[in-house]
């Protein structure tokens, strides 16, 4: 499947067989990882059959299940660094999809202490996304109308109107979707309001905004 496709077909799955991961989806996990590293100066991990971290009321609490894999976003403390974890996160989490597999973004429900991923100082863990083979493929998350998402002066351009389309199929912390991209001639801005893990929201809509809309002679502001 394509990048479109996978963002179609992706959906949030907390319960997960027994299944490892390896081969060319581990290989594929890996690849991805190293590249998103290179790109973006983060340190993310994939931590395979490591379920300590995902054991405890924490887990309870969030519904999750035999959750053994999980691909920790490490960084360096600096501002930015929710963002990037959103926006490189989500490019792992859609290779992870078209790589038959199935992914959850985590913030709260899983013991970071118990997770093996490694911290230099200087860095933090602000998250993680589990990943395995789902029980399910998941349920479509609630939306807002995309009409709240957007400021557009005048008509809207058939590439913008592609990149909300996009957006709204990027995942949200609670489906909040507290985010707002405004278009002013052929320059996009994105912001992000207050919310549990919005600034983390933002980064992975503007990567599905950027898919959508392709290269159509727009800007970031």
């Amino acid at each position: 499947m394509d990048i479109i496709e996978a963002m179609k077909a992706r959906h949030s799955v907390r319960s997960y067989t027994d299944e490892r991961i390896e081969g060319e989806a581990k290989a594929g996990l890996e690849k991805i990882i190293e590249e998103c590293n290179e790109k973006s100066g983060l340190n993310i991990q994939l931590c395979l059959d490591a379920p300590e971290a995902f054991s405890g009321l924490m887990v309870k609490y969030g519904n999750l299940q035999n959750v053994r894999n999980y691909i920790a976003l490490v960084g360096k403390k600096e501002p930015g660094l929710d963002e990037a974890c959103g926006y490189y996160g989500q490019i792992i989490v859609i290779e992870a999809q078209r790589l038959g597999l199935n992914t959850l973004w985590v913030g709260a429900s899983y013991n970071k202490k118990k997770a093996v991923a490694k911290i230099a100082p200087g860095e933090k863990m602000p998250l993680v996304i589990a990943v395995g083979y789902g029980v399910t493929q998941g349920q479509p998350h609630k939306n807002k109308p995309m009409e709240r998402l957007y400021k557009c002066d005048g008509e809207m351009p058939l590439w913008f109107r592609r990149g909300m389309e996009a957006v709204m199929l990027a995942p949200t912390a609670m489906n909040q979707q507290k985010f707002l991209f405004t278009l002013i001639g052929n320059t996009v801005s994105a912001r992000a309001f207050t919310g549990p893990y919005s600034k983390v929201d933002l980064g992975i809509a503007k990567y599905h905004f950027e898919i959508g809309a392709g290269n159509e002679g727009w800007q970031w502001a």
